[in-house]
């Protein structure tokens, strides 16, 4: 059997399709990688939100698979949105890289002023540590990312330090610890969604680390409470069951957190109607200040 595994043309992207199909070749299962533009690759010249969130990476990829074009798709998972559409499922969660966020920079860190980032997390994170810094918005694949930087647009930029690891690059910088500096919810953690085939399903699901499944399911079940996808400033991290999970103003000067132990899916999505009851405020205030309209 060959398997048509639909990705994006980012380097990213591909070094994490090529993972998943040095292992399914271990398995002596043939594959097919399918090249897929998408709105959020094609357009990087205005922030996400103006685009329409993180799914702008994902949509393009689930249109093919419900069309019959490929077989499945392989998403760094925090891209991909809370709800799904019909006929497509995650048939496979790989075991999770670094969930950190890392600080790569020019020269000193004491000397760093001006930060690119296109995330309104990591923003309100930064201004949260250092009201005086300034922040750039940032968009584009890492190498694009990196160039800016080292041609002195920025002094510094903010990645998710799985990705560096995946392309094997090393820069200077600084990591953030993710119980501190808290991520997005599922970053560092690579998904193979497919269309609704048993054979095809089966196949994938050698793939599923079952520890990793279990994080990212609670922190998506806080997520789906919340709302916001990549407008409201929100933090979801969970390690062996234990979640952290804070939402933030777009300025970092107020937040509100919870960190607890989860046993199941149910108790996550308690835990994010709570949280969503307290920082009702301030996701309101970002969607406002943003000029999204939504519904409570």
């Amino acid at each position: 059997m060959s398997i048509r595994i639909g990705t994006r043309g980012s380097k990213l992207a591909l070094a994490q399709t090529q993972t998943v199909c040095r292992k399914l070749s271990l398995s002596g299962i043939d594959t097919e990688q399918v090249i897929i533009n998408t709105r959020g690759d094609t357009t990087t010249s205005v922030p996400l939100h103006e685009i329409g969130g993180q799914g702008v990476f994902v949509r393009a990829l689930d249109d093919a698979i419900l069309a019959g074009e490929i077989d499945c798709a392989v998403h760094s998972m925090k891209d991909i949105p809370a709800f799904r559409p019909s006929g497509v499922f995650t048939a496979a969660v790989l075991k999770r890289d670094s969930a950190a966020d890392y600080l790569a920079c020019n020269g000193s860190l004491d000397s760093v002023r001006v930060i690119g980032t296109s995330s309104t997390r990591r923003r309100a994170q930064l201004l949260r540590h250092n009201p005086a810094i300034i922040i750039k918005d940032l968009r584009g694949n890492v190498d694009t990312r990196i160039r800016k930087m080292t041609s002195g647009e920025f002094d510094a930029i903010m990645l998710a330090e799985a990705g560096l690891t995946r392309l094997g690059i090393s820069i200077p910088g600084m990591r953030y610890s993710p119980e501190k500096f808290v991520p997005a919810p599922n970053q560092g953690t690579v998904a193979v969604v497919s269309r609704a085939d048993s054979s095809l399903m089966e196949i994938l699901s050698t793939l599923d680390h079952p520890q990793t499944r279990t994080d990212v399911a609670i922190e998506r079940g806080v997520m789906e409470q919340l709302g916001g996808g990549c407008f409201t400033p929100i933090g979801i991290y969970c390690n062996d069951g234990h979640l952290i999970a804070e939402v933030l103003s777009l300025d970092g000067k107020r937040t509100e957190r919870i960190e607890t132990d989860i046993q199941n899916i149910e108790q996550a999505r308690e835990q994010g109607k709570n949280l969503r009851t307290r920082a009702r405020d301030l996701i309101d205030d970002a969607f406002r200040k943003l000029g999204i309209n939504y519904e409570r």
